[in-house]
């Protein structure tokens, strides 16, 4: 497994305990509600109440009067978050490609180095620049992501069959993401996870109040099928724990961090050991 540095660790939480909350504001108002410890932010009545804004904008800012919607309990789990999905995450499934260099993009052996003494004497400054703008482009897109999701979850698109698409859409968005920016098959996996687990890890937060799932947005009760009377689940829980709901489309959401969280986290490791390859050099 590749080496973690405390300074990738402290960039990756102090990213996604400010910037983290932004980003997943985008689609707060149409999903959930946040019950402890709310922090919003209203539109300013110079803009709420303006005349020459658009109508649709108008309408927009009517519907969803806060220009930030979040809690002070996001920002450290967020930070918490980017660590686990920037840091670990990848390493770990990394680590489970059987000596199989494909499972790695090609175009991250040079830009993303096992170690210093692989870079010792190169000219680390090219690299890190397109990793940096990489990681930029990969915050943007997943900013632009989560948008996606709040206008799929406000309008229904017509389809073939009757059924809802959103998720499909925004699912076939973050897999445009994937291909683009990353390509390696080690983020594809790091990204499923997250796009499974990472929804499922917000049900002690439901259970408990923290937030809650609007009726309009909560369509996935995932421990649905789950017969009452499992202890372990009623400690972590509560009795009620097959009645918890989540939105089907927050999955793509979760992929779309994941990848920017793994973008950010090359960026950092990058410099960081451009920075210990420089310090040899100047030493030597």
């Amino acid at each position: 497994m590749r080496s973690l540095h405390p300074s990738t660790v402290g960039k990756l939480f102090v990213t996604g305990f400010t910037v983290g909350p932004i980003v997943d504001s985008l689609h707060n108002q149409c999903l959930l509600k946040y019950d402890m410890l709310p922090l919003s932010i209203e539109w300013p009545s110079s803009i709420s109440e303006s005349s020459v804004l658009p109508p649709f904008l108008l309408e927009y800012t009517q519907q969803y009067p806060y220009l930030f919607c979040s809690s002070w309990t996001v920002p450290p789990l967020l930070g918490l978050a980017y660590v686990v999905l920037g840091a670990l995450l990848p390493r770990l499934c990394e680590t489970i490609h059987f000596g199989d260099e494909s499972f790695l993009s090609p175009r991250w052996k040079v830009l993303d180095p096992r170690d210093v003494s692989n870079i010792n004497g190169y000219d680390t400054q090219p690299a890190i620049s397109m990793l940096r703008n990489n990681a930029l482009l990969a915050v943007t897109t997943t900013a632009l992501i989560i948008k996606l999701s709040e206008f799929l979850e406000t309008h229904q698109l017509p389809t073939l069959t009757g059924e809802p698409t959103g998720v499909l859409w925004l699912l076939a968005a973050a897999l445009t993401q994937w291909a683009i920016l990353d390509g390696s098959i080690a983020a594809l996996l790091a990204a499923t996870i997250t796009s499974i687990g990472g929804p499922l890890s917000e049900l002690p937060f439901v259970a408990h109040g923290v937030w809650e799932y609007l009726d309009s947005s909560a369509d996935y009760q995932p421990l649905q099928s789950l017969p009452l009377g499992n202890p372990i689940l009623e400690w972590v829980l509560g009795k009620n724990y097959p009645e918890l709901a989540l939105s089907s489309i927050t999955g793509p959401c979760y992929f779309a961090v994941a990848m920017d969280a793994i973008a950010l986290g090359r960026w950092f490791d990058a410099t960081k050991a451009g920075d210990v390859a420089d310090s040899q050099e100047r030493s030597s």
